[in-house]
């Protein structure tokens, strides 16, 4: 018998917290493309706030994925029984309202607080479905391309044609993700944690386009090399 990991090793693995630094530069990405001088009080509790909400998205994953894992992936926290369901179920909503009262607490206008209860609206439709919805993978990649919105929101008063389109792109990216990881097959545990990491070289593009500077976008590269360092910590899937 496999013994039980401690109990911070298994919350950790369930957080995925090694892919949090491509939340970071999604945000910086889409506060660039509404101000390419950041206001940096804003990024950082908009990074705040969605890094909770992606954090609650990955304990809501293995929580509804329970009956799946148990047969596919018996050494995840909770088939292992290192975490009961409840508790990855409690932490993923608890995690998902303190996420959307820091997003909230920006202030100056409701739209943030309407763009993360959208995010926070689709990352529980994504747990909930995913298996069975062909839709799925798109609501995936529509998640991080919310991200967008929801950072150039709170960044200024109106978002501009340039934030949809980078969203686009980005949800696009994401969803290649996942027809990779089925044509790659048992070889997507390789690639994915590095297609995963270059989420934050899709914005480092996307900063350098809307006029960020040399600096920001090393920002978002190094977020991707930072990424990959922690997956060897953390596995980020």
């Amino acid at each position: 018998m496999t013994p039980r990991r401690p109990p911070w090793r298994a919350y950790l693995l369930l957080s995925r917290v090694s892919n949090l630094p491509t939340v970071w530069s999604n945000v910086l990405a889409g506060c660039v493309l509404v101000a390419p001088i950041v206001p940096w009080p804003v990024f950082y509790r908009i990074a705040s706030g969605v890094s909770l909400l992606y954090t609650s998205g990955m304990f809501l994953n293995d929580a509804f994925d329970y009956k799946s894992d148990v047969a596919a992936r018996p050494d995840r926290p909770l088939p292992a029984g290192d975490v009961s369901v409840l508790a990855a179920f409690v932490a993923g909503f608890v995690l998902m309202a303190v996420g959307e009262l820091v997003i909230a607490a920006q202030g100056m206008t409701d739209a943030p607080a309407l763009w993360g209860l959208g995010l926070a609206a689709a990352i529980i439709y994504y747990n909930v479905r995913h298996k069975r919805d062909a839709f799925g993978p798109l609501v995936m990649g529509v998640c991080r391309g919310l991200v967008y919105c929801l950072a150039a929101s709170a960044a200024a008063p109106a978002l501009t044609p340039a934030v949809f389109v980078a969203a686009v792109v980005m949800t696009a990216y994401v969803l290649s993700l996942t027809f990779v990881a089925k044509k790659l097959g048992p070889k997507a545990g390789v690639v994915i944690p590095i297609l995963i990491a270059g989420i934050s070289v899709v914005d480092a593009v996307v900063i350098a386009v809307a006029g960020g500077g040399l600096a920001l976008v090393l920002v978002a590269l190094v977020a991707g090399v930072l990424t990959l360092g922690l997956q060897r910590v953390v596995p980020g899937t």
